[in-house]
């Protein structure tokens, strides 16, 4: 026997995928026309697949450590970008910066412990940053246009918005696998 949980798919039509095509939210049938609609599609299914990666976990699952000295954990991640969409919005702005949500350092991580109120309120303030952030962005529809004290292209942004959630969907990928063994795209 093996502590090591058995790989697994919901997925029917084909086994290495997360979902079955029909089942996937992520999947649209039109192609985004433009520049800004095709960046903002991929950042939604980009978040769609974090979400979907950490469904149906309890608390303890969605809190369980990787690799130590690791403390990274789906729920950690939920938290870290929670934290990411904060500073985004700060980096808009050329006013003073809202206050980091975790603390200092690695407090996103250090603070996801395995408690229901925890998941919860990682999910809600996941939710809440990311429609501050969509919203301030939506000010500044010139994907051209610079903004905040750096004097940052709207692009810029919306691409490293892309680039973190994808890093982050890839370690959500081998921590659910780690967590129970499903796998998929």
């Amino acid at each position: 026997m093996s502590d090591e949980p058995a790989r697994w798919s919901q997925a029917t039509v084909y086994p290495d995928m997360w979902a079955d095509p029909d089942d996937d939210p992520r999947n649209n049938e039109d192609s985004p026309d433009g520049e800004l609609a095709t960046l903002q599609d991929f950042l939604r299914n980009y978040r769609i697949t974090l979400l979907m990666k950490c469904e149906g976990l309890t608390p303890e699952q969605l809190a369980r450590r990787s690799v130590p000295p690791s403390t990274m954990s789906l729920l950690g991640l939920l938290r870290h970008l929670a934290w990411a969409e904060r500073d985004w919005q700060n980096w808009i702005t050329d006013g003073d910066p809202r206050p980091n949500l975790y603390g200092e350092g690695d407090g996103g991580f250090e603070g996801a412990v395995a408690d229901q109120a925890e998941v919860d309120a990682a999910y809600a303030a996941l939710a809440r940053e990311q429609a501050a952030t969509d919203a301030a962005l939506a000010e500044h529809p010139d994907l051209g246009e610079r903004v905040g004290k750096d004097k940052i292209a709207v692009r810029e942004l919306l691409v490293h918005r892309i680039e973190e959630y994808a890093r982050h969907c890839g370690h959500a990928d081998l921590l659910r696998e780690c967590v129970d063994g499903r796998v998929g795209q």
